[in-house]
């Protein structure tokens, strides 16, 4: 079967499957994969497969089908295809529960990417982390997940997507509140300041912040009672975003000073480096240019304190989405930084830490 053939006998499973034909769909869809030699038509008429198994919930024959469009993904070596099937894969265990496959699989997706096509793919990769990480009761990951889901959702206008992120919220809402039912029946104040602190985070990514206001000062009471810094931080940064929502900059400021005060004297890097993004994003909008560079120097030094920064072409690690490698001595650094130089050591420790073929 050419390609112009296996093309029309794609539409016509489609033409059936929107009939709500879809046993009949699918017998031609599968006649497809058994005669074309075209492996763009393979992996297209794979990709039908996946979704319509999916939606008939016969998640194992899912599985099997995203298994084969990830090696015919590799065999058309397209970073578009292999994104796509490394995100079909991830859905795949996601639905099988096999949450940590998932994770590793988003993963995976996220760090390959470089192509426009792929981009557009971020949201549903983020909402598939989110769904693994709330199967693992992981609840903080979930919610940033979601937070980012939900993003590309607005900024790409993708009404389908927003509708998966906010019934994925709605379960993540039924799992805290059960949580915070749980920690009120045994006293466990550690566990109800964090309950808070995620309904408020998720008043707040639905942009919600009259509602995410008190739940933060709750969840700032008991964090304040139990002595909990760092859980402060993460409450005042939160503050922070919702009187950013509502353009009170100087008042994002009082609530970055205190944040930043406690992340200082508890050593937190990662809660000063976000802090200072937060003020690189308001004295931007505030045209206060000496202020704006004193954070931009500030971020960076602590880019350079965490050693988030690639040892080869000195770009900060994490502003874009590069994919990576760990070296055995704990360094990382850009794939393609270590594939074009073909180092068999690391440049930050002088020592040799990748062993042939490693790379």
């Amino acid at each position: 079967m050419g390609q112009d053939q296996t093309k029309q006998q794609i539409e016509k499973g489609l033409h059936l499957y929107q009939s709500n034909q879809t046993e009949k769909a699918l017998r031609v869809w599968m006649r497809v994969l058994e005669k074309s030699a075209d492996p763009a038509g393979r992996f297209r008429v794979l990709g039908c497969l996946i979704t319509a198994h999916a939606e008939m919930g016969r998640y194992k024959d899912m599985l099997k089908f995203a298994v084969v469009q990830i090696d015919t993904a590799r065999e058309l070596e397209d970073p578009d295809f292999l994104t796509e099937s490394y995100l079909n894969l991830a859905r795949s265990n996601e639905k099988l529960c096999e949450f940590q496959k998932t994770i590793s699989y988003c993963k995976t997706c996220l760090n390959m990417q470089g192509t426009t096509v792929s981009m557009q793919l971020n949201g549903q990769v983020s909402l598939s982390m989110g769904n693994a990480f709330l199967g693992l009761s992981i609840f903080q990951k979930a919610l940033e997940c979601f937070e980012k889901a939900l993003r590309y959702a607005h900024n790409n206008d993708d009404k389908m997507l927003e509708c998966r992120v906010c019934c994925s919220l709605g379960n993540f809402y039924t799992q805290i509140k059960e949580s915070m039912k749980i920690a009120l029946q045994h006293g466990d104040r550690p566990l109800q300041a964090l309950c808070l602190l995620c309904f408020a985070d998720i008043h707040r990514s639905r942009r919600d912040v009259q509602t995410a206001f008190p739940r933060y000062d709750s969840s700032m009471s008991i964090m304040t009672e139990i002595g909990n810094r760092l859980g402060l931080v993460q409450v005042l940064l939160g503050v922070t975003k919702c009187w950013m929502i509502q353009k009170e900059l100087d008042k994002a400021l009082e609530s970055i000073e205190k944040a930043q005060e406690l992340a200082e004297g508890l050593g937190n890097k990662l809660g000063l480096l976000k802090l200072h993004c937060l003020c690189e994003r308001i004295y931007r909008t505030k045209e206060q240019q000496q202020e704006l560079r004193d954070h931009v120097v500030k971020f960076h030094e602590c880019v350079e304190e965490m050693e988030l920064y690639c040892g080869m072409c000195g770009e900060s690690i994490g502003e874009k989405n590069n994919q990576l490698q760990a070296l055995p001595c704990s360094h990382f650094f850009h794939l393609k930084c270590l594939q074009t130089n073909g180092t068999r050591g690391c440049p930050n420790c002088r020592r040799l830490s990748v062993k042939p073929g490693y790379v």
